[in-house]
């Protein structure tokens, strides 16, 4: 089975190059909304108003969290490559 050229209907999938900002978006995103909604659960529990809360405190994360993200991920990849034997796989 050969993969779609389209991410759906006649949207075309970005170019390869890309792939190192849409990855730390994809990333900062859910690991800021599961983050978000751990620490407004542990906080202040599910009130009337948790959604909006919720997503309010999402949106500010991760428009931390993606800069941080694109910042950090290359010292990260340094420091792995430091710390693990790749040339074992």
């Amino acid at each position: 089975m050969s993969q779609s050229p389209y991410i759906f209907g006649t949207v075309p999938k970005l170019p390869a190059k890309y792939a190192a900002v849409v990855i730390p978006f994809i990333l900062s995103f859910m690991m800021s909304g599961l983050i978000s909604f751990i620490n407004i659960i542990h906080n202040i529990g599910f009130v009337d108003h948790f959604a909006t809360v919720w997503i309010s405190a999402w949106f500010f994360s991760w428009c931390i969290a993606f800069p941080a993200v694109l910042i950090l991920l290359p010292i990260v990849r340094r420091i792995t490559a430091r710390l693990v034997d790749f040339s074992k796989i």
